[in-house]
């Protein structure tokens, strides 16, 4: 069977803050179902190299007894922002091409995009809007 890690605030936490950045996170549903809120749990990161990660897993997947126990987030959702603004990254990266967010992510594609998103040069956008490769 395809068995995909849960990932928990704590979790997601550890992952950004051993990846070197300032972490803020919160809860949103709490363990009774009527909970207001529409997702589960949500974390930034702020990189040194100024970028930002907001990881928002937005609902609990059910799974039956004998795969996992309760409600588990499998797969989460991330954001890239640059400057307080949503931004894509630069040519050449597999993530946040065409597009400010990635959904459906695993626990291994999250990390992967994390270490790619802590090794961003900065100069690279003002590089790439020069040659006309991101927009102004």
């Amino acid at each position: 069977m395809n068995e995909r890690t849960a990932m928990t605030v704590d979790s997601v936490r550890q992952l950004l803050e051993g990846a070197g950045a300032q972490v803020m996170a919160r809860s949103g549903r709490s363990e009774h179902y009527s909970a207001p809120r529409e997702f589960s749990f949500e974390v930034r990161g702020v990189f040194p190299n100024g970028l930002e990660l907001h990881v928002v897993a937005r609902q609990f997947t059910y799974r039956d007894p004998w795969e996992a126990s309760g409600r588990v987030n499998d797969l989460v959702d991330a954001s890239l922002l640059r400057d307080g603004s949503f931004s894509p990254l630069p040519k050449g990266y597999p993530f946040f091409q065409g597009g400010d967010e990635e959904v459906g992510l695993d626990e291994a594609r999250l990390s992967a995009m994390v270490e790619c998103v802590r090794g961003v040069n900065p100069r690279l956008y003002e590089l790439q809007r020069l040659t006309g490769d991101l927009p102004a």
